[in-house]
């Protein structure tokens, strides 16, 4: 029997992948030079997968769709991506993490979650989840995109090519971990107009804290516009702890920030 385990699935065929853009003919997918600190950083990613972390035990089981930051110019895929799907796994879900586009292509970076939020929901069977107990998390601008599949305001994230994309890539639960992005403008509590929080939106998990220099106000602003449709969202402000930690332990309080989550997401079950 074949291992599903860390198993890479493309999310598109080659003549069906939207938003290229001119040169990623010749882009070639690699890990950047080591910085000191055992960060991975992928860039150049033109080729977008999801990797399959199966939680053990009886399923079907939750899943969630994991989102690593880095600007939308890199991936920082352990701290952000496989430690997260580790410890998720462990708390009973079943994780897959997104190699989204970078550099500098949001567009098909947002295709990229939609259509992965659709091909776990399109091979829920073969994946032994529970195609509406699909959620996401994503650090930094990885939160951003996932709030692009949590709130989006335009609900054609691009154009249709099969079957699958007659699914919902909304998610059914989402935790926006340092996000960024998500105001109109700095030291704004108004949430930027791509998005459109309404009754319906699913439950939100966020944390943040006061020196984090994409600003707290995404955090923030995002409870606000939740308070007003009175959907539930559990928001964590810390003092310090600064931005871009993950997993990592940095001697801050907000270094705890995966217990809480850990309760909220099993809440979500």
């Amino acid at each position: 029997m074949e291992s599903l385990y860390q198993k890479v699935y493309p999310l598109w065929t080659n003549d069906t992948i939207p938003f290229v853009k001119p040169g990623d003919e010749t882009k070639i997918e690699h890990l950047q030079e080591p910085k000191g600190d055992n960060i991975e950083r992928f860039t150049d990613v033109t080729k977008p997968t999801v990797t399959f972390f199966p939680a053990a035990g009886a399923g079907p089981h939750p899943a969630v769709l994991v989102c690593p930051g880095g600007g939308y110019s890199i991936l920082a895929w352990n701290h952000e991506g496989r430690d997260i799907c580790g410890w998720l796994n462990n708390n009973g879900f079943s994780c897959f993490l997104l190699k989204y586009r970078c550099p500098d292509n949001r567009a098909g970076a947002h295709a990229d979650a939609a259509r992965a939020m659709r091909f776990i929901r399109a091979n829920a069977e073969t994946f032994g989840i529970i195609p509406d107990k699909v959620g996401c998390i994503g650090f930094s601008a990885g939160a951003h995109l996932c709030a692009t599949i949590t709130a989006p305001a335009d609900m054609t994230p691009y154009d249709p090519v099969d079957e699958m994309d007659k699914l919902p890539f909304t998610s059914n639960f989402t935790a926006l971990i340092y996000p960024a992005y998500l105001i109109n403008g700095k030291g704004s509590l108004d949430l930027a107009p791509e998005f459109n929080v309404t009754e319906n939106i699913a439950p939100v998990f966020t944390v943040q804290t006061e020196d984090d220099g994409i600003q707290c106000e995404n955090a923030i602003a995002w409870f606000l516009a939740m308070k007003q449709v009175n959907r539930p969202c559990e928001m964590h402000i810390f003092a310090e702890g600064g931005h871009g930690y993950g997993l990592l332990r940095r001697g801050y309080p907000v270094n705890d920030w995966y217990i809480p989550a850990a309760d909220w997401f099993n809440r979500q079950k």
